[in-house]
């Protein structure tokens, strides 16, 4: 295989979808995989939409996702410029040769004549395309009305026969020029046709595989005859299925969340977001799921992407994301979480929250979900008034509290490390066995005391995180609420 060069190109309309990223995942993938490059273009043509904003924030998704370009407008590279509107010349100078070998030619047609055409050869049942009513203008007639000012489009003069080609995920496919009328390369307001303009840019950054969604597989055929149009060797191409919600229609804003930005928002991890999408329509030949990006990189083989829709299963990114999670140093999560708990106005002293991140950790799924997990450890609360009453009147509740509170109370630290509550629960368990009381009688209206609630985090947790004073208050109340209780 010759040096394998890919390219992702997005359109500055938008913030880059989930969709999208996974096509600039394959493509990363596949150039790593033969140690290739991997080209970041920016298609920029479409001047009302395009907002250097929106190409800021795909690339900053990009490389939150790791899918660093070795090429693009940031990186450089021999082969640029790498916006479509820095590349006028290249495509004017694409037009010409076009023009010059006779492969293209002007339209002088007006729309309305256009539409009438469209509309008689429908009337007729015949597939609507151009009737090159123009081609046959003489050039001297042609060089006259542009002179004077007539505007004019330019049109590929479509070859006769079939295209074929060989997808590198759905196989051979071929294309009849019989139903592709002389589509326009160049507009009249000088705009550049997309067809066009991606082959002029693909044939000049030397681009080897074009990897995209198969709602690009129409395109192929014309593309193939500009190159041959061109002399130039056109790319092999593969085209992967598009993502489907669960209802089966394309994924769109309707499913939920649907852009890189807002998963990263909610608080997925890059390296699960990225395991997910590989997943879509990828797997690696046994039932392994779980990949970094390294052994995807080492594992990614194109001949194993599926032609079937690609179904995107929330909860299935959660599971991989909830992995992750559990993985991460609890310094890191602590990190990671502070932003959440901050904006929910949780602030947790320096002593605390390795104690209240290990808590929640093993719970997590997303990491807007914080708050909530960590919340129980700040929030007032009053065990006569909030717990289940019935918990804290059951025989030795007052023993059981007694002991909490003198194990607690002979320890001065605000909050203790995890070590020193698990040393905690083992001394009040074996103090509370030698009274008769072990097991739920114990734990459970420890839980019901000291949270309110009947379950949540280990009892370890909560007398590591929970303030000292705190624990020393709620396990009183308890046991008044068991002493009145006879």
């Amino acid at each position: 295989m010759d040096k394998v060069r890919v390219r992702f190109a997005p359109s500055p309309t938008g913030t880059l979808h989930i969709g999208s990223a996974r096509t600039a995942l394959y493509n990363y993938l596949f150039a790593r995989h033969h140690q290739g490059t991997f080209v970041l273009r920016i298609e920029d043509t479409d001047v009302k939409r395009s907002r250097r904003e929106y190409e800021e924030s795909i690339v900053r998704d990009l490389h939150w996702l790791g899918l660093s370009a070795d090429e693009g407008p940031d990186a450089g590279g021999d082969h640029g410029p790498y916006r479509q509107s820095e590349r006028g010349q290249l495509y004017e100078d694409g037009v010409q040769r076009l023009l010059e070998t006779g492969h293209a030619y002007h339209c002088f047609c007006t729309q309305e004549r256009l539409d009438r055409l469209k509309e008689e050869q429908l009337a007729r049942g015949e597939m609507p395309k151009y009737d090159r009513l123009c081609l046959g203008i003489p050039p001297e007639v042609v060089a006259e009305r542009l002179a004077a000012g007539e505007e004019a489009t330019v049109r590929f003069k479509v070859p006769a026969g079939d295209w074929p080609f060989r997808d590198l995920i759905h196989g051979p496919i071929s294309f009849s020029a019989e139903v592709i009328g002389d589509f326009i390369i160049k507009r009249t307001d000088g705009g550049y046709a997309y067809n066009y303009a991606v082959v002029i840019d693909d044939a000049g950054m030397k681009i080897t595989h074009v990897i995209r969604g198969e709602d690009h597989i129409t395109n192929t055929a014309r593309q193939l005859m500009l190159y041959e149009a061109l002399g130039e060797n056109a790319p092999e191409y593969g085209h992967h299925s598009l993502i489907h919600g669960a209802d089966g229609g394309k994924l769109s804003k309707r499913h939920g969340a649907t852009s890189i930005g807002e998963f990263r928002d909610m608080g997925y991890l890059a390296p699960a977001v990225v395991n997910y999408l590989a997943l879509l329509s990828w797997s690696s030949g046994d039932e392994r799921e779980k990949f970094t990006l390294e052994e995807l990189v080492e594992a990614f083989d194109m001949s194993r992407v599926s032609k079937s829709p690609a179904i995107f299963d929330i909860d299935k990114l959660n599971w991989l994301n909830g992995l992750y999670i559990r993985e991460l140093p609890v310094e890191e999560l602590a990190e990671l979480i502070r932003p959440y708990l901050h904006e929910a106005g949780i602030e947790l002293a320096e002593a605390q929250r390795p104690v209240v991140t290990a808590a929640l950790q093993a719970n997590l799924v997303i990491l807007e979900d914080a708050p909530e997990f960590a919340q129980l450890f700040v929030e007032e609360m009053d065990p006569a008034e909030s717990a289940p009453a019935d918990k804290l009147r059951s025989p030795g509740v007052a023993a059981v509290m007694q002991i909490m509170h003198e194990a607690r109370a002979a320890r001065k630290a605000e909050f203790l490390s995890l070590d020193e509550g698990h040393e905690l629960m083992k001394e009040v368990g074996a103090r509370a066995k030698e009274q008769g009381l072990k097991g739920k009688a114990v734990f459970m209206p420890l839980r019901v005391a000291l949270t309110g609630r009947e379950s949540g985090p280990e009892l370890f947790y909560l007398v590591s995180g929970l303030p000292r004073g705190r624990i020393l208050e709620r396990v009183q109340s308890a046991r008044r609420v068991a002493e009145s209780a006879g």
